[in-house]
């Protein structure tokens, strides 16, 4: 079954203190993830008026939880997507903060994979993450160029 992008938690946009919180956890984690290298780590839970508990929680999940954090630290809007998330037409154009009729186009010229639902089309995240990452592969190799160019006409840049 499909699981859709409006099947996951919305947005997280921090508070001023939570950014202030985020950034200290952040460090504190971080410290801990880099002596403890592909181990899983435990985390001791606290709730007030319940006993204390012990999870273990791999290595990966911690790195990804202190990504979260550094990103609310700097006061970032974060949603965790996961990579088999299918993505209507228009909130992949959002992503790609390109138009709508600009992403279905890319769609219908085959160059993002999707599946149709009726007559709606879905998008993989994972192939729309792909495909930004190539784009954004081939404007960085145009600037390369551009900026060779520049520099053997010897325009100053």
């Amino acid at each position: 079954m499909a699981t859709l992008l409006s099947d996951f938690p919305e947005t997280v946009t921090p508070t001023p203190d939570e950014a202030i919180l985020a950034q200290e956890s952040s460090r504190r984690l971080a410290r801990f993830i880099a002596t403890n290298r592909k181990k899983p780590l435990q985390l001791r839970i606290h709730p007030e008026d319940a006993p204390e508990e012990t999870v273990a929680i791999p290595e990966s999940a911690f790195r990804l939880l202190n990504d979260i954090l550094t990103q609310m630290a700097k006061g970032n809007a974060v949603t965790l997507i996961p990579v088999h998330a299918e993505l209507t037409t228009q909130q992949a154009a959002d992503i790609l903060n390109v138009s709508r009729p600009f992403l279905v186009d890319q769609l219908e010229k085959n160059v993002i994979p999707y599946r149709k639902v009726g007559t709606h089309r879905r998008i993989l995240f994972k192939d729309l993450m792909e495909y930004k990452q190539a784009m954004d592969r081939n404007r960085l190799k145009a600037l390369d160029e551009l900026a060779a160019q520049a520099q053997e006409l010897d325009m100053g840049y």
